[in-house]
């Protein structure tokens, strides 16, 4: 099913409720669509392995299936967000806790103190993430994630030469003038183009916002 670019982020209420019916496969592929990305993006952030980074992606959608059918979206309790964070958050730390029987079993066998022994476990504690941690990770690529639906949505709605413009000012770091040579326009038109396409970005950045739940 083609994702359409509005729906990168946003996740309605509507679309929450569809969801609790499992057999709603158009609306599950929409959320993975939307959310596997974004949950792999974070889980190889906090520094799991590619495979490690898949394995919490498949265990947060089975999760969410899992408690979907009980999930009761309510605002003034917390946002639809922040319980996904949670839900990745608990798979992250399963993934680390995987790690530590292996590395355990890696070290050479040596007499340890009882102060030893704890010594060990604080390292091993002090692999999985923290809440700080994670929560600043899932906002940054939250918001990136954002970023990219709200300009996936707004080149559907312009000239792409002006986009083009755009573009080159911005992601390339062209100076306006280079800008103008390559397209033959004034520089003047250069700046115009950049500033309609940051405003036309920045409002469905806003819209998106006001739509997450």
């Amino acid at each position: 099913m083609a994702l359409l670019p509005e729906e990168l982020i946003p996740t309605r209420a509507t679309l929450i409720e569809r969801l609790k019916d499992w057999q709603d496969h158009s609306s599950w592929q929409v959320f993975f669509d939307t959310y596997a990305n974004l949950i792999y993006g974070v889980a190889i952030r906090r520094g799991l392995t590619r495979l490690e980074a898949q394995d919490v992606v498949q265990e947060t959608m089975l999760a969410v299936a899992r408690n979907m059918p009980a999930f009761k979206y309510d605002p003034a309790l917390g946002s639809f967000k922040s319980w996904l964070l949670n839900m990745t958050r608990w798979r992250i730390r399963d993934q680390f806790r995987k790690r530590m029987p292996l590395e355990e079993d890696r070290k050479p066998a040596t007499s340890q103190t009882a102060t030893g022994d704890k010594d060990d476990e604080a390292e091993g504690e002090a692999a999985i993430p923290t809440s700080s941690d994670l929560d600043k990770i899932w906002d940054a690529e939250w918001e990136n994630n954002l970023l990219e639906a709200a300009i996936a949505k707004a080149k559907r709605h312009l000239d792409p030469q002006q986009y083009q413009i755009f573009d080159f000012c911005v992601n390339k770091e062209w100076p306006p003038e280079k800008v103008a040579m390559t397209f033959s326009i004034p520089v003047g038109q250069v700046y115009m183009a950049k500033h309609r396409v940051a405003e036309k970005i920045k409002l469905e950045v806003e819209r998106l916002k006001a739509e997450v739940v």
